[in-house]
């Protein structure tokens, strides 16, 4: 199956390939290439199962709903097509090679066996001559014996070696598919920034709720304390006075809680945690000073900490619409396919947004990074912005 597998996608890959300068080939790579993928990944899952020998799969991803130009294009930049490919003529060679090994060493002894059953017989009198099981000559009934003694042998033999044999097909396999080592470098890089960016951001997130805390709260609280140790001085002298000292200590309680609600809702939502993703975007939109539309397809529920992290972002994002586009409308689509959650905002402003240093963008892309997600922005001068930002998880 392999070597079939092997010799008909890599020829149909080199066709299609060859067929994309004319456009039909632009239309059939894309599935090729999928069906390429898939015969990979069937040998991942099997060198996992059989011999623990796992191979990592690094293949980027595609936008949904992309169209067959930007498939194509999208597959044939990424260097894990490149090495499906290369790796299919070696699989059909060295490969096949190494794959037959452990296979002839547990089906050969069989032969022996039969030649010694009587087999010898029938293959001698078709061959006028002597028939040859490995080393032995079989010429006749205590050659044929012998033969049977030798498949004993290799059938014991095959017990200890086949798996070993099997194994270093798949660790061949893991050798051709498995990333470079260049690529794991890069991943480990992303990683540490990732995991930097986060603690950086933790850091910055607690300093911010301190100062929020002695600026706000604290501060009316500690006025108000003030307001209260006056009125008990007053409450007898000028009861007037005491009166209107204890409306403006009503009122700075009340702005007190208003300012800690305000603060746990930057930390983390309660309609968040209560009700979802779907339904916390939905109240951003409705805080919004512009015409929002929210489509939200989810079939339950991210992680607390992706959810989160999801949440901010779209609200930093709907912010600098806000801000900065002249949009007067807004669109935000939830949903969630092939493992990972997909958000885009789109607005019909002015356009011009980057993702460079010193941009509100850059501080989503790095929160969506240390969960492993990625930011792409198209906002050509003149409009539409579209802000895409795409998490991989698991819905509960």
């Amino acid at each position: 199956m392999g070597l079939a597998g092997s010799v008909a996608l890599f020829v149909t890959a080199v066709v299609s390939i060859l067929l994309v300068p004319v456009g039909i080939g632009v239309v059939t790579t894309p599935w090729v290439l999928t069906g390429v993928r898939g015969f990979a990944n069937w040998r991942r899952t099997v060198a996992t199962r059989w011999c623990g020998v796992r191979i990592p799969a690094r293949y980027r991803q595609i936008p949904e709903g992309a169209n067959p130009w930007e498939r194509c294009f999208r597959m044939l930049r990424d260097p894990a097509t490149w090495r499906d490919l290369g790796w299919l003529p070696v699989d059909m060679t060295a490969g096949f090679v190494t794959a037959v090994l452990p296979a002839a060493l547990l089906l050969y002894p069989l032969e022996g066996f039969a030649l010694a059953l009587g087999l010898w017989r029938i293959l001698t009198d078709a061959t006028g001559g002597d028939w040859w099981y490995g080393f032995v000559p079989v010429s006749g009934q205590g050659t044929a014996l012998l033969a049977g003694a030798l498949g004993a042998a290799l059938l014991v033999a095959s017990y200890h070696l086949s798996p070993p044999l099997l194994r270093v097909h798949f660790l061949l396999t893991r050798a051709v598919l498995g990333p470079e080592e260049a690529e794991l470098a890069e991943r480990v890089r992303v990683l540490t920034e990732t995991r930097r960016d986060a603690v950086d951001s933790s850091a910055a997130e607690l300093r911010r709720i301190e100062r929020d805390l002695h600026d706000g709260a604290q501060a009316r609280l500690v006025a108000m304390g003030m307001d209260l140790g006056t009125i008990e001085a007053l409450v007898e002298k000028d009861p007037a006075r005491a009166k209107e000292l204890l409306g403006r200590a009503r009122r700075s309680s009340a702005e007190a809680l208003t300012e800690l609600r305000d603060l746990v809702r930057g930390i983390h939502p309660p309609v968040l945690a209560e009700r979802g993703l779907g339904d916390a975007v939905r109240a951003l939109a409705l805080r919004l000073p512009l015409e929002t539309e929210v489509d939200v397809d989810l079939d339950g529920r991210p992680g607390e900490p992706v959810e989160a992290a999801a949440y901010f972002a779209v609200s930093e994002v709907l912010t600098n619409a806000v801000k900065h586009s002249g949009a007067g409308r807004v669109w935000v689509d939830v949903h969630h396919a092939n493992g990972m959650l997909r958000v885009t905002v789109t607005d019909d402003g002015r356009g011009g947004a980057r993702l460079d240093a010193g941009s509100g963008l850059t501080g989503v892309d790095r929160r969506l990074g240390t969960f492993d997600g990625v930011l792409a922005v198209s906002s050509p001068v003149g409009g539409p912005t579209m802000v895409t930002m795409e998490i991989p998880c698991e819905l509960s």
